[in-house]
């Protein structure tokens, strides 16, 4: 029987290229939802996110029955997960973007604005390396595009970290815990390392 993906509408998503990437990918029963009942009922669920933590943050919250129908399926019952840019950031205890607004609280860390240091430009915007901070069913080494003006912060749990990037310095590209991935790349727009790491999401068994 056909797997379902949901892949969840709040609003601050690039949900158009997300699902074409995931049809691309092999993926056949996605559904584009803010329904929680629907996620309730999914195989998958991923979380996009484009846009300011604090606005992604209020428009999530701000579904009925949406974060504790994450945390049961997620936290509770293990369904794979994987959240995109913001939607891996939300995976923080908070964020400071245009001051402090709580995440899910999934990985202990913060999303804080990246140094501009050295003349150095921000937004990360381009392609760049993604390095696996150890052997991982989804993460390969490789060029991902990345977009993004905050960064996420690991604190106390380095383990949650499993890929890392270079921007004046190591930035975090990708973290997991349990069941849950996030990365900071968008595998829509990295072509076909974006649909490896997709297809390896959409088979892997957690």
């Amino acid at each position: 029987m056909a797997e379902t993906i949901a892949l969840i509408d709040f609003g601050a998503g690039n949900l158009h290229s997300v699902h074409s990437a995931l049809k691309a990918a092999g993926a056949l029963g996605v559904t584009v939802t803010a329904d929680p009942e629907l996620v309730a009922k999914a195989d998958r669920i991923i979380l996009p996110g484009v846009g300011a933590f604090g606005a992604c943050r209020d428009a999530l919250f701000g579904i009925e029955g949406m974060i504790e129908t994450l945390e049961k399926k997620v936290l509770g019952d293990g369904t794979p997960f994987l959240g995109i840019c913001v939607g891996m950031q939300l995976m923080a205890e908070y964020g400071v973007e245009h001051g402090t607004h709580d995440g899910l609280s999934w990985v202990a860390g913060s999303v804080e604005k990246m140094d501009a240091a050295n003349g150095l430009k921000i937004p990360h915007m381009g392609w760049n390396e993604v390095e696996p901070t150890a052997a991982h069913d989804l993460i390969e080494a490789g060029e991902a595009y990345f977009l993004h003006s905050y960064q996420f912060k690991c604190n106390q749990t380095p383990s949650s970290v499993c890929a890392t990037t270079d921007h004046g310095g190591k930035v975090v590209a990708a973290i997991q815990t349990g069941t849950a991935i996030g990365v900071q790349f968008h595998p829509e727009k990295s072509q076909a390392y974006g649909l490896g790491f997709l297809q390896r999401f959409l088979e892997w068994k957690p």
